[in-house]
């Protein structure tokens, strides 16, 4: 993995930009959910096959010129400048949760910058009969348990901030606040921004990917996504959450390779 910073529209965004696989391969654009770009074999393994660009938003780790965007609109137009800066005219587009949201507008706004679309875990619709939960306000407990399919599992204990060093404890608090605090300008109080207006546009074939134990993002909506989008389908991971890329980091990587390897 390299990390570089990129300049956007003359010095008015900074992206912290973190890179992955060869330069020489075809681009991926990753876009990360609402806790930020999460650790994990997933970029790595897609970084063996595809040239993987993973930028933090914009008000995310070092990545500034939130005060910039005013919508998800405004970031999905900004992504195409910083797509631009990057020289990378048209790419593989993976987006979860937020990210998904975010990915299906960069897809539906100018399609021709989307060669394949990968939606994880996506938030962005909303049913009434199946409410997106509000991460926002719900205690960690009642989180956790919405997010992992085993809350138990050495997998999240693993991941659970160390507490018997405070000076790192409050650092990772501090990042989880300002991730969730700069999240919140493009999805509270419900994440329905529009989206389900501007699907149709959507030309890219697309992979709606889900695990089938998501109780943050019940897995009705991606029967949801895929009826609005006129090339999609659906899969649906077993023993993983809304975190499937760190649950079952194989099983979705393969899906996600799979998927994008039938466009070469």
């Amino acid at each position: 993995m390299k990390e570089r910073t990129v300049s956007v529209r003359g010095g008015m965004f900074q992206a912290d930009v973190r890179e992955y696989g060869s330069d020489a391969a075809p681009p991926l654009l990753f876009l990360h959910g609402s806790s930020g770009l999460l650790d994990g074999s997933y970029l790595d393994a897609l970084g063996e096959r595809y040239h993987v660009v993973a930028p933090l938003h914009p008000g995310f780790g070092a990545s500034t010129g939130l005060d910039a965007v005013d919508d998800i609109v405004d970031l999905a137009i900004y992504y195409y400048d910083l797509l631009d800066e990057l020289g990378i005219e048209s790419a593989h587009v993976v987006g979860h949760s937020l990210g998904g949201m975010l990915a299906a507008e960069v897809a539906a706004l100018d399609p021709h910058r989307v060669r394949r679309l990968v939606l994880a875990n996506a938030i962005g619709l909303w049913r009434d009969d199946a409410p997106v939960l509000d991460y926002f306000s719900t205690d960690m407990r009642a989180l956790q348990a919405a997010v992992w399919s085993d809350p138990e599992s050495e997998l999240v204990k693993s991941r659970l901030p160390d507490m018997s060093d405070m000076e790192a404890f409050a650092a990772t608090m501090y990042e989880s606040l300002q991730s969730l605090s700069a999240a919140a300008k493009f999805v509270w109080p419900i994440p329905d921004k529009g989206l389900k207006k501007r699907l149709h546009r959507i030309a890219a074939p697309t992979l709606i990917l889900w695990g089938e134990d998501d109780g943050l993002v019940p897995p009705v909506y991606a029967e949801e996504f895929r009826s609005r989008i006129r090339d999609a389908r659906v899969a649906i991971l077993r023993r993983c959450a809304h975190m499937p890329m760190l649950e079952q980091p194989d099983e979705w990587v393969s899906a996600v390779v799979e998927f994008l390897a039938e466009g070469s």
